[in-house]
């Protein structure tokens, strides 16, 4: 679980029904194969160890003895496997008879979880054979000793401190010692597991709701669900919306191949899901495994950060094991060893007991993809969705403040970059929503030192096709006449020499806003801010921001699908010259007419910078786990010293940079990930970044 992430498996063997030997061979090959490749969390289906189809057989004393047998057996083959694992059975208790979820690990049986909801229903008669459980936690016997028995049973996973002593194949089948791959990490994981059967997720009151509530982040499905038309996509939209609402992992194993045809068929229809993606899936009509890894410290931090969730209660009071508060909705203990006393406060109705189990922990190898542009939809269908929906956002916003502003005019300064492109698209947009003359809106370009021949008929061409008004104001003079009044020497290139270009546009757009009764719309990005590139009361200041929550990656987009979908070519090959061309504020004389003063040379690749915001931001990942991810994304495309040179960068301008940030001016958000002091991000501007420089230099 390094990093926070473990890899689970959803399992659906080849059964046959009754045949309790033969089942417990196909799950002990499962378990075998699931070890093999690292799995850690091992969910078997509904009843596997007897079929769910047996029917009346389900009262035969020689089906429940061949039941417990084999589960005996099973747990004791778990011996020196490092994982933990569920498969159902049927389970005689104080005379009734129960369809539950049995938790082993490394040969200890952890638990039984009994299914609440027994469908009765069209194809179904559970209520035939089984009684309902509650969440009252008991105690059955088994194998000599004292094993819980409840729906509120919570596992919890610690590390082992001791060195393994077995073995296990790595993937090419060449034997890997156990220690050469495994690390002693800290006890605590965060990792809490709670489980619920089939039916349990199909009710209008989960148990799992409850089971999140008290701590849980992954919950496991053993399931037998049949297969008929359209079944299988409200089963997917069940797994999908339980792992979002309960911002968990899910794991949801069904019955399949082997299962009694008589009058259904099962399709093994297996699904993981985190936090309402599915991650993996099964194809239908067929046995076997699947393979996902859960982001554990994800799931905590959403939870951290969504106030709506509840708070788990934790009613250990002092910490120590076994100690329980009676007052508490929810009693949490961690239990002695000794098996007997360790459920002997357990018995109380409402209260969840938390079992503990333990793992090695490993670095998991990662399958998962993550995706470098994350604040990019993916698939050209559901991007060109998204662009129009965010091109009407941002439009929305500054139709809005305009009207309540009475604004008579819309200014902004037109480079013939990316950013100031976008700002004038989005200004013809809520002109067209107000049903005004597009010539309401003034675009003013201001040739400087380093503006090239490219980007100025560019924003010349743009506005005109556009319909806006063109006022050009060259500012090479009145700063020359700055630089004369402060004594900046005009030959150094300094950062005085290139503020004060920025400062003086910034003023002339403000007075030309005054003179017309209008509104100074700000050009810079959600990317520009994070990392400080923006010059103080220069272009870091406007009166409505229209981009101030879009990274510099979705510019590309946005303008891109503007390009595409305007209908006019004019327009499209103006805005495809200002895609080709580098990223620049153009401060610095161009070299041979060409552009000196390149952004990603200096701060370095936007898509990179772009990347690490969003998962420092929106997951709370650390500099270690961001490098990691990053790498994987951004393989073959940069070095690793490369990322970690510029992940460096990122942090720290980040931090020293949040001044610029805290005094910013209004403007819409538009997706998961924003900097305003007033909405998403509420950062002191002297906030110290030594503790994430220290482990950037530790790596």
């Amino acid at each position: 679980m390094k990093d926070g992430f473990i890899k689970v498996a959803a399992l659906s063997p080849e059964i046959r029904v009754a045949d309790c030997i033969f089942n417990t061979e196909s799950i002990c090959a499962g378990i075998d194969e699931a070890v093999r490749e690292h799995a850690k969390i091992l969910v078997f289906p509904e009843l596997c160890i007897t079929g769910y189809t047996c029917g009346d057989l389900f009262w035969q004393e020689t089906l429940l003895g061949a039941a417990r047998r084999a589960l005996a057996e099973m747990v004791a083959y778990s011996a020196g496997k490092d994982a933990l694992i569920f498969a159902g059975l049927p389970l005689e208790k104080d005379g009734k008879l129960y369809n539950v979820a049995a938790a082993f690990s490394d040969g200890e049986l952890l638990g039984f979880v009994p299914k609440r909801c027994l469908p009765n229903y069209n194809e179904f008669y559970e209520a035939r054979h089984f009684t309902p459980g509650s969440e009252t936690v008991s105690y059955v016997e088994f194998g000599g000793k004292a094993v819980p028995f409840g729906m509120n049973l919570l596992f919890l996973c610690e590390t082992r401190s001791d060195t393994p002593q077995f073995s296990t194949l790595g993937k090419s089948g060449e034997s890997v010692e156990a220690d050469a791959f495994r690390t002693e990490l800290p006890e605590e994981t965060g990792l809490v597991i709670a489980a619920e059967l089939c039916e349990d997720l199909w009710a209008p009151n989960p148990p799992s709701i409850a089971d999140a509530q008290a701590g849980a982040n992954v919950i496991v499905n053993l399931s037998a669900s049949d297969e008929v038309t359209g079944k299988s996509d409200y089963r997917r939209s069940l797994v999908e919306g339980q792992s979002a609402r309960l911002l968990c992992g899910y794991i949801y194993a069904s019955a399949g191949e082997g299962e009694s045809t008589q009058d259904l068929v099962y399709g093994g229809h297996s699904l993981i899901a985190e936090n309402g993606h599915i991650l993996a899936q099964s194809p239908r009509f067929e046995s076997g495994i699947i393979y996902a890894e859960f982001d554990i410290s994800r799931l905590r931090a959403e939870r951290r950060r969504m106030t709506t969730f509840p708070a788990a209660k934790d009613a250990s009071g002092c910490g120590t094991r076994g100690c329980v508060s009676a007052s508490d909705d929810v009693a949490v203990r961690y239990a002695p060893e000794h098996m007997a006393a360790r459920y002997a406060f357990a018995c109380a109705s409402g209260t969840y007991v938390k079992i503990p189990f333990h793992l090695y922990m490993e670095e998991t190898p990662l399958t998962r993809r993550f995706d470098p542009a994350p604040f990019v939809p993916a698939g050209e269908a559901d991007r060109g969705r998204r662009c129009e929906e965010i091109l009407m956002i941002q439009a929305l916003g500054l139709k809005k403040r305009m009207q309540h502003t009475g604004a008579k005019s819309i200014v902004v300064g037109i480079s013939g970059g990316l950013d100031s492109t976008l700002a004038l698209l989005v200004m013809t947009k809520a002109c067209d929503l107000l049903g005004i003359p597009r010539d309401t809106m003034t675009a003013v370009t201001m040739p400087g030192f380093g503006t090239t021949d490219r980007t100025y008929h560019n924003a010349c061409s743009l506005t005109k096709s556009l319909g806006a008004k063109l006022l050009e104001v060259d500012i090479r003079d009145a700063v020359k006449i700055h630089f004369r009044d402060i004594g900046q020497n005009p030959e150094v290139h300094d950062v005085t020499y290139e503020n004060s270009q920025a400062r003086e546009r910034t003023q002339i757009l403000m007075d030309l806003a005054n003179k017309t009764g209008g509104l100074v719309i700000g050009t810079g990005d959600m990317s520009e801010l994070a990392l400080g590139w923006a010059t103080y009361n220069g272009d870091h200041m406007s009166m409505y921001a229209v981009n101030c929550s879009v990274p510099k990656t979705l510019v590309r987009h946005l303008v891109r699908y503007y390009a595409d979908t305007c209908g006019d070519p004019v327009v499209g090959e103006i805005l495809y010259d200002v895609l080709d061309t580098p990223v620049s504020p153009e401060l610095l004389p161009p070299q041979n007419g060409e552009i000196a003063q390149k952004t990603e040379d200096i701060v370095g690749p936007y898509e990179l910078h772009d990347f690490f915001l969003y998962y420092m931001l929106r997951f709370g990942y650390p500099p270690a786990k961001i490098y990691r991810v990053a790498k994987l994304a951004f393989a073959g495309a940069y070095d690793e010293r490369v990322i970690l040179k510029w992940l460096k960068t990122f942090y720290r301008r980040f931090f020293s940079q949040q001044f610029k940030r805290s005094c910013i001016p209004d403007g819409p958000k538009v997706g998961s990930v924003a900097l305003s002091p007033r909405g998403d991000l509420r950062m002191p501007s002297d906030a110290c970044a030594r503790l994430w420089m220290d482990e950037l230099e530790r790596l």
